[in-house]
Formats: structure tokens, C-alpha cells, sequence
């Protein structure tokens, strides 16, 4: 396990986790209560996407967030639970879009319930989230979840466009910012806004939430091409057979022969490796040190997340934010 220091002081996952594992225990709760509707299928599918589980960074996150600047209400806790439901939310109409048949090793909700009626249990979601959210009377934070959910939304948009065509590392990196950096930042500012914090603050937190979100995206991409099918929970390459071009490819793209342009090229196209083999599209990516690239500016970007925070006076909070890029970069699913 990775450890981050200041002052020479380690912080490790396990330790961060023992100084959140009540309020993400109380989040937890709050989500199953949150998602209890009169409408028997919107229970079962919240209640399923719920067990499916998740590494719960976001909420932790907001968490981290609200507890650097001495917060100690219950605000975090219902916050947390929501950016934990848009965060399903998005997962379900993804899969949806996407024809996913997995999600997290488990058959995707689609596959149970149908298209239907899963775009409308995410539509559910989506506005049980504001509901909560407004309980807060915070108008500051609801611009916040606005402004994200039509980020997230038109991030969906803009990606469905480009399927199957091969896309500029800056339409790339607009993508990932607009579908996961976006939500990580968002909870940043969440914390510092419920903690009273001052917009220089708010804006420093949230800087470290957007590049710890584009490098947890760089590096979702790269074990997307590498990673093992049962270490991901869902097919391998999963990426390319939807007609989506990520950092490592793009990298590969601007640097490889006719044949190998063509072949990657086809592959997109085709959403399909039909006479391509995964194996082929890894060779070329080797060849041109294509994962590296990717890998090493995710590392970028989470040294960026760190100096973000880093006048922030010495405690155990900013240890745990100091960890957390590193968590992400050696991550392994």
C-alpha cells in the first residue's frame, strides 16, 4: 500500500478508510433510504445498484473535503449520498447507451429490467438526488449539481457523436473531464461550501478534485486495454468495441504507420475486432509507448491534484488527500 506524507508523517488506504469508515457507513445507509420509492421497481433497481457496490471515492471525497476545513454536520453525509446516486445514476443510462451486459462483475441492471425501464429508474435518480440536495438550502451547492449534471450530460452527448471516429487528444480530454473530473471536482467544492470555506478555497479544492478526476480517467482507460477481464468485472477492450478512442490510442495514432493507423482505424469503426486482434492493438501501443504516455500523465496530473492543496496547514485530512492520487495511479481495477 502507497503512503503519503508530510512533515515525514505516513498516511496509508487502510488509515484513510478507519478515519471515514463511520460516515461512509452512515452515506451507505442514506442511500438505501434514498432510494426507496412506492414504485416497486425503482426500489429493486436502486437496491441493486446500491449492493453492486464501488470504490465510493466521490463521497468519500466530499467527505475529505468538508473534514479539512473542520466541518461537523450532517450535511456531508447526505451530500455524500448524493453525488453517490447521480454518480449510479450516470452508470445506468451509461450501460443503457453503451449495450453494457456487465457492470462490476454483476449483469448490468439493463439486462434485469430492461431499457425502459432503467432510463426511467435513472431519471428517478437523478431528481431524488436534488431533492435531498435542496434540503440543504444551499444555493451554492445546487448550482453546483446543476452545473455538473448538464456537464455529465452533454460529456454523453458529445462522446456518442464521436463513436467510431478517431478524435483529438483535446476532444479527449474535454470528455473525460466533462464525465468523471467534473463530478470529483464538483465534490471538492461541496465540502469546502458546507464547511463555510472561502472561495479561494472552494477553488483550490476543486482544482485538486478536477486533475485527481483526469488522472482516475487516464488510468480507468489504460486498465480498460490491459487489465484482465475478471480483475475488471466486465470485458476487456471495452472501450474500442464501443467505438471510443482513449489517451493511449490517441497517443498511438499520431505516431504509428498506414497499416497500423488502418487497423486501429477499423477496429473504431467496426466496434468489433474482426480480423484485428486485441493482441494487435496492445503490439502497437507497446511499439509506441502508448500506455506509458498515458500512465505517466495520469502521474502528472496527480502531482498536479497534490500541489494543489498543498499550502493547506498539516493534518491528518490533508494526509489522506496527499494519498488518495497515489491510490489512483497504482491502482489495479
Amino acid at each position: 500500500m502507497t503512503s503519503a506524507s508530510t512533515n515525514g508523517i505516513a498516511i496509508n488506504g487502510t488509515e484513510v478508510f478507519d478515519l471515514l469508515r463511520d460516515d461512509l457507513a452512515a452515506i451507505e445507509r442514506e442511500f438505501g433510504r434514498d432510494t426507496v420509492s412506492g414504485v416497486m421497481a425503482i426500489t429493486e433497481i436502486g437496491e441493486y445498484l446500491r449492493a453492486g457496490g464501488g470504490k465510493r471515492i466521490r463521497p468519500a471525497l466530499l467527505l475529505l473535503s468538508s473534514k479539512l476545513f473542520n466541518y461537523d454536520g450532517r450535511g456531508a453525509v447526505k451530500l455524500g449520498a448524493v453525488v453517490e446516486i447521480i454518480h449510479t445514476a450516470t452508470l445506468v443510462h451509461d450501460d443503457i447507451i453503451d449495450e453494457a451486459k456487465t457492470r462490476r462483475g454483476r449483469p448490468a441492471a439493463n439486462t434485469q429490467w430492461g431499457n425502459s425501464k432503467c432510463v426511467l429508474a435513472g431519471d428517478w435518480l437523478y431528481m431524488q438526488a436534488f431533492k435531498v440536495a435542496v434540503q440543504e438550502r444551499n444555493f451554492r451547492i445546487l448550482d453546483a449539481l446543476i452545473e455538473l449534471t448538464q456537464q455529465m450530460v452533454e460529456g454523453e452527448l458529445l462522446q456518442m457523436e464521436k463513436l467510431g471516429k478517431l478524435i483529438s487528444l483535446a476532444e479527449h480530454f474535454d470528455l473525460i473531464y466533462r464525465k468523471t473530473a467534473c463530478l470529483f471536482s464538483v465534490c471538492m467544492r461541496m465540502g469546502a461550501i458546507l464547511a463555510g470555506a472561502t472561495a479561494e478555497q472552494e477553488e483550490q479544492v476543486g482544482r485538486y478534485g478536477r486533475d485527481l478526476g483526469m488522472a482516475f480517467q487516464i488510468v480507468d482507460d489504460v486498465l480498460d486495454l490491459t487489465a484482465s477481464e475478471e480483475i475488471l468485472g466486465k470485458p476487456v477492450a471495452s472501450d474500442l468495441r464501443e467505438g471510443k478512442v482513449t489517451m493511449a490510442v490517441i497517443h498511438a495514432l499520431e505516431r504509428c504507420a498506414a497499416d497500423e493507423r488502418q487497423m486501429i482505424k477499423m477496429v473504431v469503426k467496426d466496434r468489433a475486432f474482426n480480423g484485428v486482434t486485441h493482441a494487435d492493438i496492445l503490439r502497437i501501443l507497446s511499439c509506441y509507448g502508448s500506455l506509458d504516455a498515458a500512465n505517466a500523465l495520469a502521474a502528472q496530473y496527480a502531482d498536479s491534484a497534490r500541489k494543489a492543496i498543498c499550502t493547506f496547514p498539516d493534518s491528518e485530512i490533508k494526509r489522506a488527500l496527499l494519498w488518495a492520487p497515489e491510490f489512483v495511479v497504482a491502482r489495479e481495477k
